[in-house]
């Protein structure tokens, strides 16, 4: 399995860079692992602006050059993971730029006749872990389970990615919080993934 790891948090002294390195690590033990890459997007300097104008359309953005190895890196991965905290119910702004610009048209979905599109990126499955300063059922009570159905309804099944996993972590910010705990969830689910 070829894995690409997608890490959204703009610290590494944090408790997100903590899940990325067990992430890494179990895979690293995982035999069915054989190819593992790692786009750290703020480290990497990615724009999340989307810019149109004369010269540049949005129909066109299946072959910007500016983000062809992104687009490289999605078509080589079975096994892509989402590492990221919630920010308002929602992923970061970071990691929303980098969805609108690489799961575009004609590369990630091709439209047709009917109300739904044909998803181009069928047979990849997808890991969204998340962390979050509130409960960890606050997005399920308070906000109807908005996180998951934006990235598993309105994202990844569009795109044809039907095998989607989320690890939703709450308290991060407690005490109470057993971080510890969830780390080594992690770290064990990578090593026998």
């Amino acid at each position: 399995m070829k894995m690409l790891i997608v890490y959204t948090y703009p610290n590494h002294n944090s408790l997100n860079y903590a899940f990325l390195q067990n992430v890494i690590k179990g895979s690293k033990e995982n035999p069915h692992v054989k190819e593992l890459q790692v786009l750290d997007l703020y480290d990497e300097g990615f724009n999340p602006l989307l810019l149109f104008n004369e010269l540049k359309r949005r129909r066109d953005m299946h072959t910007d050059p500016n983000i062809e190895k992104y687009r490289q890196q999605l078509t080589w991965a079975d096994k892509i993971v989402f590492i990221y905290p919630i920010w308002w119910g929602r992923p970061p702004a970071m990691l929303l730029g980098y969805i609108d610009q690489l799961f575009a048209s004609n590369f990630a979905y091709k439209d047709k006749k009917g109300y739904f599109p044909e998803g181009l990126l069928k047979g990849k499955s997808v890991i969204c872990i998340s962390t979050m300063k509130g409960p960890e059922h606050y997005p399920l009570f308070w906000l109807n389970n908005a996180h998951k159905i934006l990235m598993k309804r309105a994202l990844f099944n569009f795109v044809g990615i039907k095998k989607v996993k989320f690890f939703e972590f709450g308290n991060m910010e407690s005490p109470r919080g057993n971080q510890m705990k969830k780390l080594d969830k992690i770290l064990n689910y990578f090593k026998r993934l």
